[in-house]
């Protein structure tokens, strides 16, 4: 783990990301390689989950976004699927009190209508518990789809136009960004993507804008630490304009 003094060392060199999306692929591969059932590998990904969590807490991340489980993924087998919403019960009940305990909030973003009664449940209990934690806000994509969460932005838009709450000339970024998922939080800076695929799955279209994109072929459930801190290393290593030359943010930084 990074000590104190390295850290403090680092972040004097370059900016470290604030806010970290994480693609969670390579659950049911892991499970394959050793001749185990798809759903051993989504239980093995629960322990970096833990450890991604524990990382971005102690490198003090505002933000750490996992995609759990994608609008897509009702697709896959129904027996696959059931033991993944089984999953994701277990683990809401498991870990949402340690969450707590460290001051961590727990946001839970995508359609949740799709659900079970007591699913949407536990999830308001385990919202309602951590919502005026103030340290790492730790979101869990489920249900979620980067054109859904753009379609419903532009939906709640339309109707406050429809309504006269809006005027069209209102519709700007700005204020559909509002609309959008995690618009509370600082943008996302860096996305990581496991498994070896080099695609973003439909994930944060709108919040990826100007994220810095990592892949690795390292399978989730082996994602550590050591494999987080590469990630990290490749973002600091990265030259990030925002659509400026380098020469024109060497300029800014002497003002």
């Amino acid at each position: 783990m990074p000590t104190t003094e390295s850290m403090a060392a680092l972040e004097q060199l370059t900016p470290l990301p604030r806010h970290v999306a994480i693609i969670m692929d390579g659950n049911g591969r892991w499970a394959q390689e050793r001749g185990k059932l798809r759903v051993s590998g989504h239980k093995a990904g629960v322990k970096s989950v833990r450890a991604a969590v524990s990382f971005a807490y102690q490198l003090k991340l505002d933000a750490l976004t996992l995609f759990a489980f994608s609008s897509e993924n009702w697709r896959r087998p129904a027996d696959e699927v059931s033991a993944l919403m089984g999953l994701f019960m277990a683990v809401l009940g498991s870990e949402v009190k340690k969450l707590h305990r460290n001051n961590i909030r727990l946001q839970i973003i995508g359609e949740r209508s799709g659900f079970s009664q007591l699913l949407q449940r536990k999830i308001a209990n385990a919202e309602a518990l951590t919502a005026n934690n103030t340290g790492l806000t730790l979101n869990i994509a489920a249900n979620y789809g980067g054109r859904w969460d753009i379609v419903q932005a532009c939906r709640y838009m339309a109707e406050q136009v429809a309504c006269g709450e809006r005027t069209v000339a209102d519709i700007t970024e700005a204020s559909l960004n509002e609309l959008m998922s995690m618009s509370n939080l600082s943008p996302v800076d860096l996305l990581i993507r496991t498994g070896g695929e080099q695609r973003i799955s439909n994930f944060l279209l709108w919040q990826l804008a100007y994220a810095e994109l990592y892949f690795t072929d390292v399978l989730w459930p082996d994602f550590n630490d050591t494999a987080f801190s590469e990630a990290i290393a490749a973002f600091v290593g990265r030259e990030r304009r925002f659509g400026c030359t380098g020469e024109q943010i060497r300029a800014l930084l002497v003002k």
